[in-house]
């Protein structure tokens, strides 16, 4: 058992109760940080844990890093181990939001050395269209896994890495948040509208299809056509989380990419509160 992509409703099931199986449901709304949750009550897959974006797949906010920085180390290895993971177990991740929690979670898991996870097509809504069995209440209670995080190595740039590269920078940064925050004609969340300079704009819905769904492979070497295949990209978004649908959509086209975890909220930050010198040294 080896899934590294995409795993259908059907395969999924057959799995169910597989020791080596471990899923977890992403499901989280902005607005309401703990509706993710409230959700998970009523209604998840069998054996599912909750993986909670603020609590799990984020570290504490500092006045730099951005709205969900990454988790270390230590605060991942200790989330994967309380959810019964291990180094030989098969994670599959979901959300309900077309990949935008489930991505991060996906990215997470490699960052930190664990290839052996998927990403659940469709999400809960195909889950549930398929009318497969669902489990309601608190996730059952497991033994700890032996899993540790290894920190990654070349997958991530932060500010100071892009910035003394702006007039003439040796990657493509890519932007995934909607077109009308990338332009700067709205901007709900961060103190600042428009984008990092020389980045150009892939909004992360169009990863998938209307109902959640990975684009065929055909439709997005399309849809990233317009980047050279030997460019180097970097991409990011408000805070971090759905660039990692981007780098889920390029990885199954076997196209490296590295993230900017701070992305546009940390960006922001660096300009309202520019560092001293004797801080970025």
């Amino acid at each position: 058992m080896n899934y590294q992509g995409v795993i259908e409703t059907s395969e999924l099931a057959q799995l169910i109760g597989d020791p080596q199986l471990v899923i977890l449901d992403c499901r989280y709304d902005l607005a309401a940080t703990d509706a993710g949750q409230q959700e998970f009550l009523n209604g998840h897959l069998p054996g599912a844990h909750y993986a909670s974006l603020h609590h799990d797949l984020s570290g504490p906010c500092q006045r730099y890093g951005g709205r969900h920085p990454l988790p270390s180390r230590e605060q991942f290895t200790e989330f994967a181990r309380g959810k019964g993971i291990s180094a030989d177990s098969q994670v599959v991740v979901y959300d309900n939001q077309r990949f935008a929690f489930a991505a991060r979670a996906w990215w997470l898991f490699r960052h930190f050395g664990h290839q052996r996870v998927a990403i659940l097509n469709g999400g809960f809504r195909a889950w549930e269209d398929a009318h497969l069995p669902l489990e309601t209440g608190p996730a059952k209670a497991v033994a700890a896994g032996d899993f540790t995080a290894r920190v990654g190595d070349g997958d991530l740039l932060h500010h100071d890495d892009i910035y003394p590269y702006l007039a003439n920078p040796p990657w493509q940064l890519v932007d995934a948040r909607d077109t009308r925050r990338f332009a700067g004609n709205e901007e709900p969340i961060d103190p600042i509208a428009g984008h990092i300079p020389t980045a150009v704009n892939m909004p992360w819905q169009q990863v998938t299809d209307s109902d959640g769904f990975l684009r065929p492979l055909p439709e997005l070497k399309a849809h990233w056509q317009s980047i050279p295949a030997d460019e180097d990209i970097v991409c990011y978004c408000g805070s971090g989380v759905t660039a990692c649908v981007n780098l889920f959509a390029l990885a199954q086209l076997e196209r490296s990419a590295r993230l900017y975890p701070g992305s546009w909220s940390d960006w922001c930050a660096q300009i309202l509160h520019p560092r001293k010198a004797s801080e970025q040294a």
